[in-house]
């Protein structure tokens, strides 16, 4: 069978950029390991406590500043905050993932409904070449006083009812080709053109239904991601509870002032610098049980993520079930409308030579053509649906 794969090779060329933008670089958790840095700058009036008081002098004074600080321990929270962002951006790339694969399929499908617009295009186009053979012998006919001119209006609106089929299926194909610039969000007066396959056929040996599961569940993007979320909740639990521990860290300042009228500008500043450098310890006492229910929601949010996944991989199985039962009817369906179709068309054949020698009358030509051209709707319908069907269901593969 022929394999849908252009589209998603040019789906996968649109989204490796941003895929690539995900996946490198630095996470935004490595820069908490860092230390921190603030700068100030201050412009003020001198107040003086004195003898008579706080007194306001109205002389301008500066001061210039800047500290920072570095966690030196958490229990481990820098670490796991910075495997917690290099997760979320995993998941993000999965999630961009799994929109590709809907859209894939959404291509998948525009595309085989062109082609198959197209080939009832031919089909009808072969079916009004007859339809005008026998307009051409029903005016002799006619002329030779053969047929009644009922029977001659008949054929005349055969004709016109095969070119109004015909017109009908030429907008549809226009219709089909706007879907798919639509979905490929290619501009309205782009030059759209797609490449025919040399055939298209349905293939009825396909993989076990136990054997596609156990692909999908391998490698599709939803449980991947399920899984991503799962560790992502442990890695959090690690991050609240430290919260309750205490923390080291390492602090520093800088500092200088200057007070109008008091001596050079720079030499104050260089007299007044101060530069204090220490280690800080913070030891959580009470904080209202805070950390202690964020430590327990974690906990809640990891069985959630369990959860989460097995219901994943559960309706992962079932839509796999449901496309191999879909799969399954199709290629029987389609197996049975081409039989259908092949006999029919014998028949037509047979009526028309015979309508050629004036053994049969026009209804009997009328109630074989009609049946033909359905059996050529439900060959395509059952073919392209058998197709789509395999298709769907080797995606999950």
């Amino acid at each position: 069978m022929y394999r849908i794969c252009k589209a998603a090779q040019h789906l996968h060329q649109f989204f490796a950029p941003f895929q690539k933008r995900c996946g490198t670089g630095s996470a935004p958790g490595e820069k908490a390991k860092y230390p921190n840095l603030n700068a100030s700058i201050s412009q003020g009036i001198l107040a003086v406590n004195g003898n008579n008081g706080l007194n306001v002098n109205g002389i301008p004074s500066q001061n210039i500043a800047a500290s920072s600080s570095m966690t030196l321990y958490r229990a481990g929270y820098i670490r796991n905050n910075e495997a917690s962002k290099n997760l979320l951006v995993q998941m993000a790339d999965l999630s961009v993932q799994e929109d590709q694969n809907n859209i894939t399929l959404n291509i998948t499908q525009a595309y085989l409904n062109i082609l198959m617009a197209e080939e009832n295009i031919v089909a009808l186009q072969e079916i009004l070449t007859t339809t005008k053979t026998q307009l051409k012998q029903g005016d002799q006919l006619y002329k030779a006083g053969s047929i009644s001119k009922l029977n001659y209006l008949q054929i005349q609106a055969q004709v016109a009812q095969d070119e109004y089929n015909l017109v009908a299926a030429q907008n549809n194909l226009r219709t089909y080709i706007v879907n798919l610039k639509q979905i490929l969000q290619l501009p309205t007066d782009y030059d759209f053109q797609i490449v025919k396959p040399e055939s298209i056929t349905v293939d009825e040996n396909f993989k076990t239904l136990s054997e596609v599961q156990n692909m999908a569940q391998n490698q599709r993007p939803e449980v991947k991601y399920g899984e991503l979320n799962i560790e992502n909740s442990k890695t959090n639990l690690k991050m609240a509870q430290p919260s309750i521990l205490p923390t080291l860290s390492l602090t520093g300042s800088i500092s200088s002032n200057y007070v109008y009228n008091n001596g050079n500008y720079f030499n104050q500043l260089r007299n007044n610098f101060f530069l204090p450098i220490g280690l800080s310890l913070g030891i959580p006492i009470y904080n209202n049980r805070i950390y202690r229910i964020a430590i327990e929601k974690s906990k809640i949010e990891i069985q959630q993520a369990n959860l989460d996944l097995l219901n994943t991989k559960t309706v992962l199985n079932q839509q796999i079930e449901q496309a191999y039962i879909s799969l399954q009817n199709s290629v029987l369906q389609y197996e049975s409308a081409s039989r259908q179709m092949d006999l029919n068309k014998q028949s037509y054949d047979i009526v028309t030579a015979q309508m050629k020698l004036g053994s049969i009358d026009y209804v009997q030509l009328q109630q074989q053509r009609l049946t033909y051209i359905q059996s050529i709707q439900n060959f395509l319908q059952a073919k392209y649906s058998a197709v789509l069907n395999e298709q769907i269901y080797e995606f999950y593969a």
